[in-house]
């Protein structure tokens, strides 16, 4: 199984399933990370913790303990 954790700076990944439970869980889907949604990993902060990813056409910011609760799948080349 791979996580958006796993994805590297300057790839896309398409989101496979949602794991994790109630407010977190409903915090991810808030931020319009849902099945199906590709994600552009722009880039990882020197210490590895957030990830700065673009996903619906916005910039946001997520944690690697939260990247890991998202099952992708890669991209295929458009």
């Amino acid at each position: 199984m791979k996580t958006l954790k796993d994805v590297r700076v300057g790839k896309t990944a398409v989101v496979r399933r949602l794991h994790g439970e109630g407010p977190v869980r409903r915090r991810i889907m808030d931020m319009g990370i849902t099945k199906g949604v590709e994600i552009y990993v722009r880039k990882v902060a020197p210490l590895g913790d957030p990830m700065e990813l673009t996903v619906r056409g916005y910039e946001l910011s997520l944690r690697k303990e939260d990247a890991e609760m998202i099952e992708v799948e890669a991209s295929e080349p458009s």
